[in-house]
């Protein structure tokens, strides 16, 4: 239960944080097309965790030494992260948005589905989200298995997409208006949060390290 709600909490902050899916959904809430548009990118990340959680249990089971390994890595891909967003908060310019909404007039819902199936599904941070991060949540000691336990906590990454880009979607308008400067502020605490959380993870992986070391002696 503990691995969920943190797991939750480090996922709530990675879709809080603006970007390429975050802009989409700006576009279709100023085009009415947020249902489309947001379930197409909900599919990409659907996909994205199929592709992930098909070879990551399987290899994790086999060798659980790799667990640790990727954990590490994943713990220090999240501070540069964080880092990265603190350094460089993501603001929302509506004349862009606004022009990138009328050149994209002519779009059916269809289009809006696929594109947004597209721009989740193959952005590679998307991949490295799954991958890098939900080893840090899963425990080879639990009584369900690895996939069961990639699926769970990739359904509440979905459950906290769709409820952040609907909110976006279809406030986007007096997100634009009233708080054009609201993003960069949620990026800045948001990166001061994933900081926070790597540092605690890559301290829990040095100490499992050191024990291991020390039962080697």
């Amino acid at each position: 239960m503990d691995n969920i709600i943190a797991f939750w909490f480090v996922s709530m902050l990675f879709v809080m944080t603006p970007g390429a899916d975050w802009a989409y959904a700006i576009s279709s809430g100023l085009k009415n097309a947020v249902v489309s548009a947001v379930s197409g990118l909900l599919l990409g990340h659907i996909a994205a965790l199929l592709v992930v959680a098909t070879g990551l249990g399987v290899i994790i089971h086999k060798n659980p030494q790799l667990l640790l390994l990727i954990s590490t890595i994943g713990a220090v891909y999240l501070l540069w992260i964080g880092i990265k967003i603190f350094k460089n908060p993501a603001t929302i310019s509506s004349g862009q948005e606004n022009d990138s909404a009328n050149a994209q007039d002519s779009y059916t819902h269809k289009d809006w589905l696929i594109k947004g199936l597209c721009i989740s599904g193959l952005n590679p941070k998307v991949f490295l989200l799954f991958f890098m991060m939900l080893p840090q949540f899963i425990s080879t000691n639990a009584a369900t298995s690895m996939n069961s336990q990639i699926f769970t906590l990739g359904t509440i990454h979905m459950i906290n997409c769709s409820i952040i880009y609907f909110i976006v979607g279809f406030a986007s308008k007096a997100l634009l208006q009233s708080r054009p400067q609201a993003a960069m502020w949620v990026s800045r605490i948001s990166g001061g949060l994933v900081i926070a959380i790597s540092l605690i993870l890559i301290s829990e992986q040095l100490m499992i390290v050191q024990d291991q070391w020390i039962k080697v002696i």
